[in-house]
């Protein structure tokens, strides 16, 4: 007689603990202390989407993003201590589908009492009966998952990533533009898409018609359930999107507005459909409230993202309009030039503060094709840094056009860095500005003569490339960064100028400490380098493509330092070409017969460089004009002053050069040297001499018989201009070889 409870044999065979766990709607994985699985459940491979355990090596391996494999760490550190875990993973399923797994984890103990493993217990979120306590941490991962982008595109496409499929078949997401409505997402389940013509694709206009669920929660701000369609009718877009409402079986939708301070920015559509096999199909009024809670969400995430994008693009703008626009075609050079701004922090929340900075360079045409270098980089970040780099550049294009030396440019610009610093006083009035803190580098090199001269102001030095070698350039005089100069020295004693000839072919590779200073990716344990550690992973890398062009260096240079960009980053990148440049140089007594000797070498000089004829004659009138001066002007000049060093501007004169008469005896010991130049584009013409007066343009009277020649130089050449010399001074001008 059987009592009551009593059990067959077959019901007690499927009571089995095997039996059980093989037929439960709940995955359970057990690890032993390492997290090594040592069994897992038919319902965890078709939860986890790995089918067999071969190869199933730990937890890990289950499809936990790379994310989340810390929050797998403090679940085993937790458990393995005796106590319970519970929480929310992102996960991957080997056919590319993210879902999210509600897991909890117990301790699995010896008879003894001590714990020898662990016991997990997994659902997919949301498709429980146990949705409220669900819906929180899901919240929270949405949450946190949409923090980590500053980018709308990016932020959208996180957004789907996250619904579709396990909370939907189909995800739109449209958003405003002025006053039209613009998709920007169109995600569905599977492989599977929309045929053409019927759906509207990714950057279409959307016009939902009145009466349809997607214009009422426009209108009405508010999310709209469509919790069965077979039980309601709306009117559709489109013949073609009704059609296939009906091929594909649409069951269910939500359509949510996007809403934030007060302004509409979109919609977000969900929809399940026939595509694939759920438990219910349908979307219920729990549904409706949950998506309206992520839809804040996301909204504030699209705004934030909106907002960012549109401070990144005014940032931009406005460090791409301080920079060169373009760079200048010169004669004997190759260059190439790259700019980054830093990567955004999402944790500093600033914006433009984490894209703009004070980093600069620029390359300046000077006299007789010689070119002026920079690379500088001015403390700090943000709009003020970028403002004082500005003002730097500016100040210094100015400051180069007088042809000094660079230490006398450098000495220059650190007084203005002190002049463009803001006033400060401190509470008894006392003036207390602090001039910003600026590094900077300026060259100026020779193509004819491969001279390269240069001061430094604090900066990193360049790397000089030649013949596959690549090594810093030895700078033994390096200054103080400009605004920090200490009182009652003069800047004179602080920049010094160093000159180097070039190799033909040799290379330089300009840079602020943005190419170098990484820190770590986000995400990883990776430590930070060390100065020389970086300098030699950049030098290392170069050294392997250094005979490649200059665009392709800079590109090498670019990403050679492993580690995300913490500070914005200017590169400058210049080689000397392996050629020589075409150039005639000779030196004549100051004697007035030498006046047809100089401008009979010019007419040779032109013919044998295929100069047009026009243009060589041109050129040809005005070295006689500029030797005629300076022959003119040899007898009044008083003995060269050789070691006399004066501040302040050059010394004025008031009489022009083309006064008539001319003593001999005394300009007999004088000399002048005519140096002339071909480029592909012009030609220069230079004329040096002992004078340490700097010409003038003297308007001239009707009947003076001088004074034109200065004028003719400025009506007939592209450019003229003088510089002082160790010796005395240099008149020059550039002829184009085309139009003028």
């Amino acid at each position: 007689m059987k009592r009551w409870g009593d059990l067959s044999q077959d019901t007690a065979d499927h009571l089995s603990a095997g039996s059980v766990l093989d037929h439960a709607e709940m995955a359970v994985v057990v690890t032993d202390r390492f997290s090594n699985v040592l069994y897992w459940n038919p319902f965890a491979e078709r939860l986890f989407g790995r089918p067999g355990q071969h190869g199933m090596d730990d937890v890990l391996s289950l499809g936990l993003m790379e994310k989340d494999h810390p929050l797998a760490v403090d679940l085993a550190k937790h458990v393995l201590k005796g106590n319970v875990w519970e929480g929310t993973f992102d996960v991957v399923r080997v056919d590319g589908t993210m879902i999210y797994v509600r897991a909890q984890a117990v301790p699995m103990r010896h008879p003894s009492g001590s714990v020898t493993g662990i016991v997990i217990t997994a659902r997919e979120a949301m498709r429980s009966n146990e949705r409220e306590k669900d819906r929180f941490g899901l919240l929270e991962r949405i949450g946190e998952r949409l923090a980590g982008s500053l980018y709308v595109e990016e932020t959208l496409n996180r957004v789907a990533e996250m619904l579709v499929p396990q909370f939907a078949d189909h995800c739109f997401i449209e958003l405003m533009e002025g006053d039209r409505l613009i998709r920007k997402v169109s995600t569905h389940v599977g492989t599977w898409s929309p045929p053409p013509d019927t759906w509207k694709p990714v950057g279409s206009e959307i016009r939902y018609p009145q009466g349809h669920y997607g214009d009422a929660a426009l209108r009405r701000q508010e999310t709209i359930l469509v919790e069965d369609f077979s039980q309601v009718s709306y009117p559709s877009p489109s013949e073609g999107a009704a059609r296939l409402c009906g091929e594909i079986g649409m069951t269910s939708a939500i359509v949510a507005p996007l809403c934030a301070r007060g302004e509409t920015l979109g919609l977000m559509y969900l929809a399940m459909s026939n595509l694939t096999d759920r438990r219910s199909p349908h979307y219920d009024a729990f549904d409706r409230d949950f998506v309206g809670a992520i839809a804040t969400r996301v909204a504030l995430a699209v705004d934030n993202a909106l907002l960012f994008e549109e401070e990144r693009h005014t940032a931009e703008s406005f460090q791409k309009h301080l920079l060169p626009r373009e760079l200048p075609m010169l004669d004997g050079l190759e260059i190439a030039v790259r700019y980054y701004p830093a990567a955004p922090l999402a944790s500093h929340g600033q914006g433009i503060q984490t894209q703009v900075g004070g980093d600069w360079y620029d390359v300046i045409p000077l006299s007789a094709g010689r070119v002026g270098i920079v690379i500088g980089d001015v403390e700090g970040r943000g709009a003020k840094a970028a403002a004082v780099m500005g003002q730097l550049r500016a100040a210094l294009r100015a400051f180069a056009q007088d042809d000094k030396p660079p230490a006398d440019i450098l000495a220059r610009l650190d007084e203005w860095t002190r002049v463009v610093a803001a006033p400060e006083h401190d509470d008894f009035g006392a003036d207390v500005t602090s001039p910003p803190i600026v590094t900077c580098q300026y060259l100026v090199y020779d193509a004819w003569s491969r001279q390269l001269s240069f001061a430094n102001a604090g900066h990193s030095p360049p790397l000089l490339i030649v013949d596959g070698s690549v090594t810093e350039l030895d700078i033994t005089e390096v200054g103080q960064p400009l605004g920090v100069r200490a009182s009652g020295m003069h800047a004179d004693l602080v920049y010094k100028e160093e000159t180097r000839v070039l190799p033909p072919g040799a290379t330089l590779l300009l840079y602020t400490d943005g190419l170098v200073d990484r820190r770590p990716a986000r995400g990883t344990d990776e430590p930070s380098l060390s100065d020389d550690e970086t300098l030699q992973i950049l030098c290392d890398k170069v050294a392997k493509i250094a005979s490649e062009s200059v665009e392709r260096i800079a590109d090498t240079a670019t990403v050679a330092v492993p580690g995300e960009i913490d500070d914005d980053m200017a590169i400058l990148v210049v080689r000397s070409v392996g050629t020589e440049l075409e150039f005639e140089e000779r030196t004549f007594p100051a004697q007035p017969i030498m006046v047809g000797e100089a401008r009979r070498m010019a007419s040779e000089a032109f013919a044998s460089w295929n100069v047009p004829e026009e243009r060589g004659d041109l050129a040809c009138l005005l070295v006689s004009e500029v030797v005629t001066n300076v022959v003119l002007h040899a007898a009044a000049a008083s003995a060269p002053r050789r070691e006399l060093a004066l501040d302040g501007p050059p010394l004025p004169f008031d009489e022009s050069w083309d006064v008539p008469g001319l003593d001999e005896d005394v300009a007999n010991d004088k000399e002048f040297t005519l140096r002339l130049r071909r480029g592909d584009e012009s030609i220069w013409v230079e004329v040096f001499d002992q004078d340490l007066r700097l010409p003038r343009i003297r308007s001239a009277g009707e009947n003076d018989e001088g004074g034109r020649g200065l004028y003719l130089v400025d009506q007939l050449a592209r450019r003229w201009g003088s510089r002082p010399t160790k010796e005395g001074k240099a008149v020059w001008f550039e002829i184009p070889l085309g139009g003028r």
